[in-house]
């Protein structure tokens, strides 16, 4: 099963459309994504605003910055 994940990221933001296009082929698979907007709270613009995107694993709070390709992805989801 794959793990519940989140993707920090803005609108606007190329990079964040980039990602998103990445991980698609997840989503097609059956991996659950929030898509976080930072720009709706100032401590996530703080944390994230120079790094997005940014994917998160919900169960193990682990992150994987940009960039990423779909390999980095798999490895990153292994259990």
């Amino acid at each position: 099963m794959l793990p519940e994940c989140q993707l920090y990221g803005t609108l606007g933001c190329h990079l964040c459309e980039v990602a998103e296009a990445v991980l698609m082929p997840f989503v097609d698979r059956g991996l659950l994504i929030e898509l976080v907007d930072i720009a709706e709270d100032q401590a996530l613009v703080e944390r994230y605003g120079l790094i997005i995107p940014v994917l998160r694993r919900t169960d193990t709070s682990a992150e994987l910055l940009w960039p990423f390709d779909a390999e980095q992805v798999v490895a990153f989801l292994a259990p």
